[in-house]
């Protein structure tokens, strides 16, 4: 029996024009409510951008942001994992010097920061998904946050290589994982999605066996890894599709709301 969903949300939820059926989410969401089923949104996005998607559900969502380095609920902050302020520096370092053309995204609680000086077109994707950014001159003295994750802009056909090359230069301090389109996130070790999601679930006194979950790109595995009712959608990564036991229809089609649907049905029927 499903008692939890998860979701991401980018090449998952979300349709190739960023938005997804609003119309027919809220008739499968009332059903969710009436059964008592959690709705989980675990993305790599900040919360702030997250939970725009869905007005006026702030009291009643799940929000596993960052890939798992906070969770909200209720518009507040339910757990936290942050990157100590000398591994900050570290890496900060290391990205400036040795990666000219890499754009850089600092994500703390409150805010993410990029440089005044970073490109205006990653400027304005940054805006696209970060609803809390400022822009700062340097990152020499770090603003006053709690700093949870990095943000990485890269050529496509070098992200495989730095993804790479950061987790052999950092190993055991950090994470890094593509997240599709020429995007990497550095990561806690250790704390994804899935290790979020679990924390809710043992909380919630939920076996995996009853979570529904979907993703499409690399720092979806440990959340799909989690379930046996896990969903790659149609146009995900290798690695991906390797890993969830079930192939949902694309996002496209709202493959999610599509599986959902029929998980309701199946429940009424037995």
């Amino acid at each position: 029996m499903i008692k939890a969903i998860a979701v991401d949300m980018d090449g998952t939820f979300l349709d190739e024009n960023g938005d997804y059926d609003r119309g027919r989410f809220e008739r499968i969401y009332a059903e969710l409510v009436q059964n008592g089923i959690r709705f989980i949104v675990a993305s790599g996005n900040q919360y702030y951008q997250l939970k725009s998607f869905f007005p006026g559900k702030d009291d009643a969502l799940f929000y596993v942001a960052e890939n798992g380095a906070v969770i909200f609920h209720r518009g507040e902050l339910r757990s936290v994992n942050r990157f100590e302020e000398t591994l900050i520096q570290k890496i900060l370092r290391t990205l400036i010097q040795e990666y000219q053309d890499l754009q850089v995204i600092l994500c703390g609680v409150k805010s993410a920061y990029l440089l005044k000086a970073a490109n205006p077109d990653f400027k304005a994707f940054a805006k696209k998904y970060y609803f809390e950014l400022q822009e700062v001159d340097s990152f020499d003295v770090l603003p006053d946050d709690t700093f949870i994750k990095f943000a990485l802009d890269v050529e496509v056909a070098k992200t495989g290589q730095i993804v790479e090359d950061l987790n052999q230069t950092f190993a055991g301090e950090i994470r890094a994982v593509s997240s599709g389109h020429g995007s990497i996130d550095i990561i806690i070790p250790g704390v994804t999605k899935g290790s979020s999601i679990q924390q809710l679930l043992n909380e919630w006194q939920v076996a995996p066996d009853d979570l529904l979950a979907f993703g499409d790109a690399n720092n979806d595995l440990e959340m799909l890894q989690l379930t046996p009712n896990s969903y790659a959608m149609q146009e995900s990564s290798p690695e991906v599709l390797a890993t969830a036991k079930h192939v949902a229809p694309s996002n496209k089609e709202a493959g999610v709301l599509q599986v959902v649907e029929e998980y309701m049905k199946k429940s009424q029927r037995s």
